[in-house]
This record gives structure tokens, sequence and C-alpha cells, in this order.
């Protein structure tokens, strides 16, 4: 499963592991997603004395690295020491902060709906028993949610409004779609749906209690502040620049690629980049072979990725299925992902890939509507390339199969509302990105992909400014909204739905800019070296796993690694 060998450094290893083992114990949901299943019939503890005891065991994981003793290390031992320190110092601040469970009613509604979901979103074990821990997390949700109400007793409002949402959405999971789930599955187990209706009746509960007084006590206090983000940057992406040089790198980004819009909309000889962007909606494929255009396309893209040898492509299958009927009604007012990064313990023949449905009882208006979104560059650039080829599908294997690393093993892992790791971010998001570039230098996109690639590369400079002007207290979300519409070109309310969700994670929004320019950057340095072949480079690359690229640099660059 991992390429772990013979550690030269023992002492390190037993911190590395100490770290693990606590953070699986800390956060049994995300321990469920990592593949790590001695807790999956436990919910997170967030109340005041369990709080205080994490903290006190951050301190005593620092203070056994900082007392290690002098011993040789591999690279790929040194870089965990140093990033394991980094994710510590980003936990304390996350125990802290107002951001996470003290002050953030997200943290709760989607950590109690998704320790359900995590249970049935891939087979990693038989069903009775997966079904036997779903039902001892439903039984408690009730008390889970009632500590939400204890600790978070002021939010701002957006953040609320999305915690009713995601209430709505395990409604109708817990109300219907378990239901739909249980016979599908030919599941008979009545002590799990009296489990779903206490469960339900808590989240009842809980929405009243958001819609009626949480609502009421709301604030503006959206942004972290200058030195949580600085802590971030350095100690969680490791940058070697602070937040004023990654607003100029967005500035520069976001105003060539406005360029780069205009310009891709002039070739099509369009009016407005605005009218281009409505032919690359209207061209999809028609409802009969909308399922099968997506392996279609995988199968093409994966041709052209291996002819011109960009990466040792593996054999790592994936299948794309429509999104089962269980989870349809309560998928959009969840973070519910077609592509969730596979659990790197869990040992699954085949990844789904959950395509959003469109079927032929469809309303035809409706039809449309979901075609126009899965048009055939949003297939391409996004679902295949991004997500299901050679970006994170492709990432995921190397990290799963080919590092040493144990933190880079499992730091990308999809999880309730984020990946389990800061530090994983500017490789995840960073690599997937440029493996869209890299398709595109090879020539796989046409002169409509292209359009909407720079599209897509408009929001992600924008995206990086946002996260820099709003965590920093510089812009309200009303302003990040005007950017994504006015520039970006963002509907009203995906717009506030992007801003929100960058307002509740500091740091995250920045990381595919910032870590695809990284990547492109160590290239340019090695390129022009005796020898150099972009596929060993990239193969190289992906075997350190999911961390941070900056520090992936120093390693291939020679540089000295950084103190922990």
């Amino acid at each position: 499963m991992t390429a772990h060998g013979a550690s030269r450094a023992p002492a390190l290893g037993a911190a590395v592991e100490a770290f693990l083992q606590w953070y699986y114990r800390h956060q049994p949901v995300t321990a469920t997603f990592i593949g790590v299943h001695e807790a999956d019939h436990r919910l997170p503890d967030f109340a005041e004395a369990a709080t205080e005891q994490a903290l006190s065991a951050v301190d005593s994981l620092l203070r056994q690295f900082r007392s290690l003793p002098d011993e040789p290390r591999t690279d790929t031992e040194a870089l965990d020491g140093t990033v394991a320190q980094g994710a510590l110092d980003v936990l304390r601040w996350e125990l802290q902060s107002d951001h996470f469970h003290r002050g953030n009613p997200c943290v709760y509604t989607s950590e109690a709906i998704f320790g359900v979901l995590a249970l049935f979103l891939r087979p990693f074990a038989p069903l009775a028993q997966r079904a036997e821990a779903a039902r001892a997390r439903l039984l408690a949700i009730p008390d889970f949610l009632a500590q939400g109400r204890r600790n978070v007793r002021r939010a701002p409002s957006a953040w609320t409004e999305r915690a009713i949402r995601e209430c709505r959405g395990a409604l109708a999971f817990l109300e219907r779609g378990l239901g739909q789930l249980m016979r599908d599955e030919h599941l008979h187990d009545p002590r799990l749906l009296d489990a779903a209706a206490a469960a339900a009746a808590a989240f009842r509960r809980h929405r009243v209690y958001l819609e009626t007084e949480l609502l009421k006590q709301s604030h503006h206090g959206y942004a972290c502040g200058a030195d949580a983000l600085d802590l971030l940057l350095r100690r969680g992406h490791f940058l070697d620049m602070d937040a004023a040089d990654v607003e100029a790198m967005a500035e520069d980004a976001l105003q060539r690629a406005l360029e780069a819009r205009r310009s891709a909309a002039r070739v099509l000889g369009a009016a407005s980049w605005q009218e281009a962007m409505t032919w690359v909606e209207d061209r999809h494929p028609p409802v009969e072979r909308y399922y099968a255009r997506y392996t279609q396309v995988w199968e093409e893209a994966r041709a052209v990725a291996l002819a011109h040898r960009l990466v040792s492509w593996p054999d790592y299958p994936l299948r794309f299925v429509p999104q089962p009927a269980w989870a349809r009604e309560a998928a959009p007012d969840l973070y519910f992902l077609s592509y969730r990064a596979p659990a790197a313990f869990d040992t699954i023949p085949v990844v789904d890939y959950l395509v959003n449905p469109v079927e032929p009882d469809m309303p035809p208006d409706e039809q449309r509507r979901r075609l126009r979104a899965a048009n055939e560059s949003a297939i391409k650039l996004n679902h295949v390339v991004h997500h299901a080829g050679l970006g994170h599908h492709v990432q995921n294997w190397y990290a799963y199969h080919r590092t040493a690393s144990r933190i880079g093993q499992i730091a990308a892992a999809d999880c309730a509302s984020r990946i389990a790791l800061f530090c994983g971010g500017t490789m995840a998001e960073g690599w997937a990105c440029y493996a869209t570039d890299l398709m595109e230098e090879v020539g796989f996109f046409d002169p409509l992909d292209r359009l909407a690639l720079a599209h897509t590369r408009v929001r992600m400079a924008a995206r990086a400014a946002v996260d820099v002007r709003l965590h920093t207290g510089r812009w309200s979300i009303a302003d990040a909204v005007a950017c994504y519409r006015d520039q970006a070109g963002m509907a009203p309310e995906a717009a506030r739905a992007e801003a929100v969700r960058n307002s509740l994670f500091p740091g995250t929004a920045l990381m595919y800019l910032v870590g695809n320019e990284l990547i492109h950057r160590l290239r340019r340095q090695l390129a022009g070296q005796p020898g150099f072949d972009l596929c060993r480079f990239h193969d190289r690359f992906l075997s350190y796993g999911s961390l941070p690229v900056s520090l992936i640099s120093r390693a291939m660059t020679d540089q000295p690694p950084l103190p922990g």
C-alpha cells in the first residue's frame, strides 16, 4: 500500500506516528474518509474539556518533536517532521479560532451528516458492519448538535445560513434518502431507521435554533486576520512569500487571465467573452449519450497523456456512474462531491465518479439546464482532466501507492467539508490545475475549450485575491461577491456561495493558483538541467504525495530543509 522502507530515524517516526494516531482519535469522521475505521461509530467531541485536552495534546506532541535526538533522516522523514509540526501549529490555531468549532455552526452540521454519509459512499466493509457504525453515529447526533448550540452563540449570518441549508440536506437524506438506500441495497434494519428518526428530530430542533436564535446574533467577523493568515501561509503551505506577495501574484495572474479570455473570444469571432461562453454552454452531449460521453473523453485524455509521455499513468480503475438516487435530494445542500478522493487505506477495486444525473424523464427545461452546466468543455476540463484523470485521480494514486511520506499519503483526502490536513492543498489543487495546463500544452483542447479554460483561470486568480483581501479584513463578503460577479463572470448566487466558502476556510482559495504557479516555477528551474525528462520529472514530483509544493520544490532542487 505504501512505499515505506526501514526508518533511519526511529524517534522521528514515532513522533509522526503519535501525531497521526492522536489526529485520527480527535477527528473520527476525517479518519473514516482516510480509511482508518477504529472510530467509525464516533463523532468528534468539541466540549470545552475535550478542547483543553486537545490543546494539551498538541503542545505535548510539539514538545516531542522539538526534543528529538540528532539522528540520520531520509529526505522524506525530514519532510514529515517539518510538515507535522506545521500541521500542529495550524491545528492549535483552529482549536482556538472562531472559524471552527468555537464559532462556526457549519462544523457541527457537516460533521454530523457526513459522519453517516462517509459510511455509505464507498463499500470499504460489509454493508451490515457499516450500517451498525452509522446507527451509532446517528444516535450520537442529538448530543453533538446540542454541543454546537452551547459552543456557538454568535456567528456570521452567512455561516448560519449555510448551516441551515446543511440541515435541509441532512433531513432530506435522513427522512427519505436513507430509506431509498436501504431499499436499493436490500438492507433491512428497523433499528437504523429508528436512529435516523432520532437524528432527524435533532436536526429539526437544531434548524429552529439556527433560524430563530443564532441568526439574530450575527456579526461580520469573516476575516481570520492578518496574523492568522500569515501562520497559514508559513506553517501550513510553507511559503517563502507573505500575503502581499500572494496578492501581487493573484493580481498579475488575474490581469493575464482576463486578457486571455478576451483574446480567446476574439479567436472565436464573438463580440464579447460573455457571448462566446454561451456557445461553450450550448455545446453539450444529447441526453441519450450524456453518461457515455464522460468515459469517452476520459479514454481520449488518457491516450493523449500517454502518447506525450506526460506521466507514468497508473492502473487505477474509475467508472462514471449516475449519482445514486438516494443522494439526489440531499446533495445540492451539502458538500457532496462528484469525485471524492479515495481513502488512502481502503482497498476498493473501482472508484466511482458520481455524475450529476440527466435522465430522459426529466422536464426538458431541467434537462437543458443540467446539460449546459455539464457541457463538452466542462466534461473535458473539469470532470475528466482536473478531477477524474491526470489531475486528482492520478495524484491520489501516487500519494497512496508511491510516497514514503506518512503525511503526504493522507493529507489531501476529501472529508466532511475540506481536505484532511491543510498542508495538502497546494499539491492537490495545484497539481490538478497544472494537469489542465499540461493537456493544453499537448493540444487536447479546441478553441471553445481554451475559452472555457481562460474563464476558469480568471476565477482561480480571483479566488486567490479574494482570499487575501477578505481575511486581512480589507474586503467584506459583498466586495468578494462583486469581484466574482463582475470579473469572474459568476452568477450572483454562485458568486455569494463562493465568497462564503472562502470566508469559512482561510488560506484555501489561494492554494489553486499558488500551487500551480510553484509547480510551473519548479519545472522551469529543472528543465535546463542535462537529461531533463518531463515524464520522470512528473513521476518524481508526484512521488512525494500530498505535501506542500514549496517543500517538495526545495527537496527536488537540493535546497536545505526548513527547520521544524
